[in-house]
C-alpha cells in the first residue's frame, strides 16, 4: 500500500496548494474560448431523503422551493446561452433530478431549445423507476443513471435507504425491466462501504449482471474528513488499506460480463456505452446551486445557499465564485494527466501541442512515479496506457481529488444561513420552510 499512500498524500498536497483557502466572488463565469467542446452540468439539490454519506449540496424536497429552483435553473441556463456557450452534452446530477418530471422536461426542452441537438444523461433513485416518471423521459434522456450503492439490504438500512427506495431484491426487479428503455442504463454502485464484505461485494456484482444495465460505476467510497467520521461513529472507520482488494475483485469479476471505459466505469461488451462526462470533455460549465465549473484552468464554486441563490438569479446575475488559487500551467497539465489516465490513455502528442511541453519534461515527478511503480503497459511516444495496477492508482488519485472537492462542499454548506443549516443537521421535517422562501439553491 507504499505507493496508494504516497500518491493520495501528495493529491492532497497539491490540492491545498490548489484551491483557494477563500473563494472569492466573481461577477460572472468567463465566456467560452473559441472551438473549445464543453459539457453543461446542471444541479438539482433536492432528495427526498439525505444519505449519510453524501457531501453534495442537497435539501429536504419541498414541491413549492423545488418548482422556484427549476425556473431559476432554466433562467440560468439562458445566461449561460448568452455568454456564447454552446454545447453537445448535458448532464443532470444531484440531489435527485427526477423529484419533479415535468420540470426536469420543461429544463431539458430548453436545454435543446437554447442549444440543439444534445446528448442526456440524468441521475435517478430507484423509486422513481416507475412510468409516470421515466415515460416522459424516454425520449428526452439518452443515459439514465440510477443511485442503487448496493444490493445488500443491511447495507441499505445503514445508508437509510431501504425504506425510502425498497429492498434489493425490488430494486433489482425494477432494474430489469428497463432493459432497453433507455440507449444506456448505468447501475451506480459504492465499494470499500465499511461494513462491506467480500461477500456483499461479490453479491452486488452478481446482482449488477443480472440488471440488465449495460453500465456500471463502482465508486470507492469517496468521504471528506467530516463525513469519514460521521461514518466512523454510525457504522465504522473507512479501510483504505483494502479498498486495492476490492477493486481487483471488480475487475476480475466483472470482466466476463464488462469491459473498462474509465478506471471505475464498466460497460457491458458490447452494449452502446456513453462515456462518463468527465473524461469525454476537459472543461464544463455548472449550473444550480451547489455546481462547479471547471473553466480556463480554474475552479468556479456556485452558491451552496437556495435563497441567495434565487435572489441572485432574480437580479440577472450569477452568485458565483473563484475556489481556486492559481489556475498555473501546471495545475492544467496535472487535471489532463489525471482526466485522460483515468479514460484509460493519456494521448503525448495532444498534451505536447496543447502545453507546448512533453507530459516527460512536464510532469516528471508523476510521470517517474508511474513507471516506478508499475503503472504503465504501453509507454511509446505516443501514449501511455495502464497495467492493473495504474488503473487502480488513478482511482486513489480521482477518490483522492473528489474527497477534497467534498471537503470544500462541507465548508461551504457549514456557511450556510442558520435557517438553512437546520435544513440538513435539523429533523428536515418542515420541508424546506423559511430557508428557502426567497428562492430556490
Amino acid at each position: 500500500m507504499l505507493a496508494e499512500r504516497l500518491l493520495s498524500t501528495a493529491v492532497e498536497v497539491a490540492q491545498k496548494r490548489y484551491f483557494a483557502d477563500t473563494p472569492r466572488a466573481v461577477p460572472s463565469l468567463p465566456g467560452p474560448e473559441p472551438g473549445k467542446p464543453y459539457l453543461l452540468y446542471a444541479h438539482v439539490p433536492f432528495c427526498e431523503r439525505l444519505c449519510p454519506y453524501c457531501s453534495f449540496n442537497r435539501f429536504p424536497f419541498a414541491e413549492d422551493p423545488a418548482r422556484a429552483y427549476f425556473a431559476s435553473l432554466r433562467e440560468q441556463m439562458r445566461m449561460v446561452a448568452d455568454l456564447g456557450y454552446t454545447f453537445d452534452s448535458l448532464y443532470i446530477g444531484g440531489g435527485t433530478p427526477t423529484i419533479l418530471v415535468d420540470e426536469l422536461a420543461a429544463t431539458i426542452d430548453l436545454a435543446r431549445e437554447l442549444f440543439g441537438s444534445l446528448e442526456v444523461s440524468t441521475e435517478t433513485n430507484p423509486n422513481h423507476l416507475i412510468p409516470e416518471i421515466l415515460d416522459p423521459l424516454k425520449e428526452r434522456v439518452q443515459r439514465m443513471s440510477v443511485g442503487v450503492q448496493s444490493f445488500d439490504d443491511g447495507l441499505l438500512k445503514q445508508m437509510d435507504r431501504y425504506d425510502k427506495y425498497g429492498s434489493g431484491a425490488e430494486i433489482l426487479e425494477r432494474l430489469q425491466s428497463l432493459e432497453g428503455f433507455f440507449h444506456s442504463l448505468n447501475v451506480d454502485m459504492i465499494f470499500n462501504f465499511p461494513s462491506q464484505t467480500e461477500e456483499i461485494l461479490r453479491a452486488d456484482i452478481a446482482a449488477v449482471k443480472a440488471s440488465g444495465g449495460n453500465q456500471t460505476t463502482f465508486y470507492p467510497l469517496m468521504a471528506s474528513r467530516a463525513v469519514a467520521n460521521q461514518l466512523k461513529r454510525t457504522v465504522g472507520m473507512v479501510d483504505y488499506d483494502r479498498e486495492g482488494r476490492y477493486y481487483k475483485i471488480l475487475v476480475d469479476e466483472l470482466s466476463d460480463t464488462f469491459e473498462l471505459s474509465t478506471a471505475w466505469t464498466f460497460s457491458r461488451v458490447g452494449g452502446g456505452m456513453i462515456d462518463e462526462y468527465i473524461v469525454d470533455y476537459e472543461e464544463y460549465v455548472g449550473i444550480g446551486s451547489g455546481a462547479f465549473s471547471y473553466l480556463r484552468g480554474d475552479i468556479y464554486l456556485t452558491t451552496f445557499s437556495l435563497r441567495d441563490y434565487g435572489r441572485a438569479i432574480a437580479e440577472g446575475r450569477m452568485p458565483v465564485a473563484v475556489g481556486s488559487s492559481a489556475a498555473t500551467l501546471a495545475n492544467r497539465m496535472r487535471y489532463r494527466f489525471l482526466m485522460e489516465l483515468f479514460g484509460l490513455r493519456l494521448d503525448k502528442k495532444k498534451f505536447e501541442r496543447d502545453f507546448g511541453v512533453s507530459v516527460e519534461r512536464g510532469l516528471w515527478k508523476e510521470v517517474a512515479f508511474f513507471r516506478a511503480f508499475g503503472g504503465f503497459a504501453t509507454d511509446t511516444e505516443d501514449e501511455f496506457t495502464l497495467t492493473e495496477r495504474g488503473r487502480y492508482l488513478t482511482v486513489v488519485m480521482q477518490r483522492s481529488m473528489f474527497a477534497h472537492l467534498n471537503s470544500l462542499r462541507d465548508s461551504a454548506r457549514n456557511a450556510l444561513a442558520p435557517d438553512e443549516r437546520q435544513l440538513l443537521f435539523g429533523d428536515g421535517a418542515s420541508g424546506c420552510g423559511t430557508g428557502c422562501d426567497d428562492g430556490p439553491e
